[in-house]
């Protein structure tokens, strides 16, 4: 058997959307945030080249810059990486295969990060992992318009047992995204990860430069808030 292809490279080849160029223009904080955004996309893709054929069980990771770790002080000091460095620590360890992409909206998980996931190769026992939306809410009129259908046909295209995050942002577009994420965790499709519940109460001293990304005290809060739904995942038969 021929070992698996992984051609996709973490990146959505979008170019920054309207108001991040605008910012960066005049904001140094978002200009210097915004330069990790290639690099940590090539760290993850050469992570990922090291772990696709590796054996064990695999967490599966689906989604945009929070999950690269863009504003952390590395690509793995994001809470992709810490979360993994503590499930490492107590004896759980996971082969990681993160194919987020800075940018991502909840099209691209549907229509490349499945499809690599795809080409690589679902295992049976592979954990999946879904948060994206966001920049679907700062995406304009048209792409919060989007984004409940986005989410309806998401839950049903991710693999059964697929973890899911909610948007805690408290808008009606949120809400109305999140309802879906609700029914399909209701009928089992998916595992529900609530972040509007467990998610950090403040982001004081937790964001980056460019005051939205977290920075290493914010992904520690945000893997604070994932863990225990990720450790009852594993603890299943």
């Amino acid at each position: 058997m021929e070992p698996p292809t992984l051609t996709y490279a973490n990146r959505t080849g979008r170019p920054p959307g309207r108001v991040v160029r605008s910012a960066g223009l005049v904001l140094p904080g978002v200009r210097r945030v915004w330069r990790q955004a290639e690099p940590y996309a090539d760290a993850w893709h050469a992570h990922n080249l090291r772990t696709v054929s590796r054996p064990g069980r695999r967490w599966v990771v689906l989604g945009d810059s929070m999950s690269q770790g863009v504003g952390a002080t590395s690509y793995d000091a994001g809470w992709v990486g810490q979360l993994a460095a503590r499930l490492e620590a107590t004896g759980d360890h996971l082969e990681v295969l993160n194919l987020s992409a800075t940018g991502a909206r909840a099209d691209d998980v549907l229509t490349q990060q499945l499809p690599a996931l795809a080409d690589i190769g679902r295992r049976a026992d592979d954990v999946v992992m879904v948060l994206v939306g966001s920049n679907d809410l700062f995406a304009g009129r048209a792409g919060r318009s989007r984004l409940p259908a986005a989410f309806a046909a998401l839950v049903e295209a991710v693999p059964r047992g697929t973890v899911f995050a909610t948007l805690p942002q408290p808008t009606g577009v949120a809400s109305l995204a999140n309802a879906h994420v609700e029914r399909a965790a209701a009928a089992g499709r998916v595992v529900l990860l609530d972040l509007r519940v467990t998610g950090p109460t403040s982001w004081r001293g937790r964001l980056a430069a460019d005051h939205f990304h977290p920075n290493d005290a914010g992904y520690a809060a945000m893997a604070d808030a994932i863990e225990p739904t990720l450790r009852a995942v594993l603890r299943r038969p």
